[in-house]
């Protein structure tokens, strides 16, 4: 199964992202949506999982979870949009994988048990971080990831 992993849209929706992401069969927001259209635009590719972010307000974002613990074949994955609000300590042991955007900067580390991935940002560029979008893949149980520069 493959993943999209996308975070930090702030608005805007790449054409390029939605290039990236097609083929997924599910996309992960981490948050810092923007708008509601992002979400409209993310969902004519694949279902959309999305949290909501620090910066995302207004009505609709009302029905927006701020975590969200989700299964993919027998992986536990964990999204929110800010992993120092986590606690890994006491958690860890019960999720697989972390999705969480929040600072903009691409990563995908390896603690103890748990993956943790930041996908980056996909909106308007920040500082001089690049524009990325992520990828999940589960098989046999398990998950790798991979980062994608989309600039």
């Amino acid at each position: 199964m493959r993943i999209g992993l996308i975070s930090d849209t702030h608005g805007l929706l790449r054409p390029e992202a939605l290039h990236a992401l097609a083929g997924v069969q599910v996309i992960i927001h981490a948050g810092d949506i923007g708008t509601a259209e992002v979400l409209e635009g993310l969902g004519r590719v694949a279902p959309v999982r999305a949290v909501r972010g620090n910066n995302d307000r207004g009505a609709w974002t009302r029905k927006l979870p701020l975590r969200l613990d989700l299964q993919f074949g027998g992986v536990r994955v964990h999204v929110l949009h800010d992993i120092e609000e986590l606690g890994l300590e006491s958690a860890g042991d019960r999720i697989d994988v972390v999705v969480a955007g929040h600072s903009h900067k691409p990563g995908i580390v390896q603690r103890d048990r748990t993956l943790l991935v930041n996908p980056g940002s996909a909106g308007p560029r920040r500082f001089k971080l690049p524009i990325t979008i992520g990828y999940l893949t589960i098989a046999q149980g398990t998950a790798s990831a991979e980062i994608r520069s989309l600039s």
